[in-house]
């Protein structure tokens, strides 16, 4: 979710990438093969074919232009029939004397219902959208990023025991703007520019491998399951310094917040690290900013203000080496929305923002029930061009928290 083009004159025609988003891809592609606390038998999933766009990104009403490309994705294995999904589509294409190079770097859930040897499935997926800047009419300027959404879903027919040929379609989402001129790139929408899409897909799956477990080995792990390792902790963190990774370089604010995250053991190990899902919800959370910006983000007088806000975070992977020892190294990243009750950065930017989080850090065995955890924090947030304007806020931050471990707990840990 970059502003990639909140510099004035910056239109080239190549495509950005969305590297937070990407970055958050990769990460939730970790998740190990096998589900130790669900029992599903499943496997990774890689699919690529055939997509095709039902109109160009310029395509106004009397000059309509479908586009072409490809589609590509992974999904994790099977949790209750839910699967992390990554996808990544491209197309080619020329309308209005302009080329049209849209790609798009989605992630979200996948759920799977079997019926007979077909597999139907539907899929919520949420990213970016990258595209050239030369993409109005007659190649004038525009955005080069957008949030997107896909709602849809399809069939997997099984072809032999790895392949499948899959079918879906859905409804595509996005929210370029137009720019009034290179020098100064103030963001525009005209009637008649789509928002709204339709995507059909056809292409192959391939499972690598099938995991199968027998009845008697399920009943003996449903008798044998242990207790799901949990925990539950008090967090406060706040901005140590500010840099602009994927942000507006004139943006200057800061932020602080508290709250309580939950991390819960869900996906056995990887890489030697247990895997756990993480949730967070920041019910104080203030943004420092100037009291007077331009569209950008650049501050237009000195004075600064507190605006409050509230975050929460639904979507999370935790990785936690040395489990049961005294000292236990972590990483985790977290995405989620915040909202603020005044529009954040600009004053034609949005109230909600998406959050995206990553942080390594130490947690320290205080007794049996309490550990103490401290780690550096990359906090980002932007509204992903749900609006025209979209500064970004990047942040380098501490993170503190007291994890105190829910249920029943094991005696004498090792050191």
């Amino acid at each position: 979710m970059m502003p990639l083009d909140s510099m004035p004159g910056r239109f080239e025609d190549a495509r950005p990438m969305p590297g937070l988003w990407l970055a958050l891809l990769v990460l939730l592609s970790g998740a190990p093969v096998s589900s130790a606390q669900s029992g599903d038998s499943s496997s990774y999933q890689i699919s690529g074919g055939f997509s095709y766009l039902s109109n160009s990104i310029n395509g106004i009403p009397g000059a309509r232009m479908p586009l072409l490309g490809w589609e590509a994705s992974l999904e994790t294995p099977a949790w209750r029939n839910l699967r992390f999904k990554i996808d990544y589509s491209g197309y080619l294409g020329n309308n209005q004397g302009t080329p049209q190079q849209p790609y798009f770097i989605l992630a979200g859930a996948q759920y799977d219902h079997h019926l007979g040897k077909e597999i139907l499935f539907a899929e919520a997926l949420f990213g970016d959208c990258g595209l050239n800047g030369n993409w109005g009419p007659n190649k004038s300027p525009g955005s080069t990023a957008s949030f997107s959404m896909l709602f849809g879903g399809g069939v997997d027919t099984p072809v032999s025991r790895h392949l499948a040929m899959r079918f879906e379609s859905g409804y595509h989402y996005t929210n370029f703007a137009l720019y009034e001129n290179v020098i100064y790139p103030y963001p525009y929408q005209l009637p008649g520019y789509p928002k709204n899409f339709a995507r059909i897909s056809a292409g192959l799956v391939w499972t690598p491998h099938l995991e199968k477990t027998s009845v008697e080995e399920i009943g003996r792990n449903q008798h044998e399951r242990q207790p799901v390792q949990s925990e539950l902790i008090i967090e406060d963190l706040g901005t140590i310094g500010r840099f602009h990774l994927f942000t507006s370089s004139h943006v200057r604010a800061g932020f602080h917040a508290g709250g309580f995250e939950y991390d819960r053991h869900s996906w056995g190990q990887f890489l030697g690290a247990r895997m756990d899902y993480v949730a967070e919800v920041l019910p104080i959370a203030f943004l420092n900013q100037p009291i007077e910006a331009n569209v950008w983000g650049t501050p237009l007088a000195k004075s600064m203000e507190e605006v409050p806000g509230l975050a929460i975070a639904p979507i999370g992977l935790r990785m936690l080496w040395r489990d049961g020892k005294r000292l236990k190294p972590y990483g985790f990243s977290k995405g989620g929305m915040i909202g603020f009750s005044k529009k954040a950065l600009s004053p034609i930017a949005a109230y909600e923002n998406f959050t995206l989080q990553f942080s390594v850090g130490l947690e320290c065995r205080l007794n049996d029930r309490w550990d103490l955890r401290a780690g550096a924090l990359y906090f980002h947030f932007s509204n992903g061009f749900t609006v025209p304007s979209n500064p970004g806020f990047d942040s380098m931050s501490y993170s503190i928290g007291l994890s105190h471990h829910l249920g029943r707990r094991e005696t004498n840990l090792p050191q």
